[in-house]
């Protein structure tokens, strides 16, 4: 892996005289607040031609979601051309304890019965879900680092995915302001 600074992430997005016919480029981040300032200041691209989507955790957990929709929809509306995957280093929007989680759906009112209906759709309806039940889909990636390759190789390997789309990930030091290249474009 590649260590950078912010101030190399420009390689990326070379400046040219016509930034009027540049392609949007499409970021799929975390919900820290961090990165979304983090990319303003390391890319200088234009507001209009930048396209930003939050997931808890830069996460594609299923190649039919509503995230995965989205960004099918950015490449042929808004002519996107390049996709990152980026997550915060220091994230923590990973849930470490599922069955925690699940108890904490029952506290607030989830009924037992539709939690076992979850389960049962999980165990029979493959290949529907990627996750083989109800807590490894909530958990999903043990680490950030595995959550961003894991999209990107969903993003270029998705059947509706144009081949041309360039496809990178990146995961970020929002303390100061490095990245490391996690996945570079084929």
């Amino acid at each position: 892996m590649d260590k950078r600074s912010n101030n190399h992430l420009i390689e990326y997005f070379p400046v040219t005289t016509d930034q009027l016919n540049r392609k949007k480029v499409l970021f799929i981040i975390g919900m820290e607040g961090q990165l979304e300032q983090w990319l303003s200041a390391a890319t200088h691209i234009p507001q209009e031609q930048m396209m930003v989507l939050k997931s808890y955790g830069p996460v594609i957990s299923e190649p039919y979601d509503s995230l995965m929709r989205s960004i099918i929809l950015a490449v042929y509306q808004e002519n996107v051309e390049e996709i990152f995957v980026i997550g915060a280093a220091d994230s923590d929007e990973s849930i470490s304890d599922p069955s925690h989680f699940i108890s904490k759906m029952k506290q607030k009112g989830v009924p037992a019965v539709k939690i076992q209906t979850v389960e049962y759709l999980f165990k029979h309806c493959s290949p529907g879900f990627t996750a083989n039940d109800l807590a490894q889909w909530m958990k999903g990636s043990k680490t950030v680092t595995d959550g961003i390759k894991q999209s990107v190789d969903l993003i270029r390997r998705h059947p509706l995915m144009p081949s041309g789309i360039r496809v990178y990930g990146l995961l970020v030091d929002t303390v100061n302001g490095k990245y490391t290249r996690v996945v570079e474009h084929q």
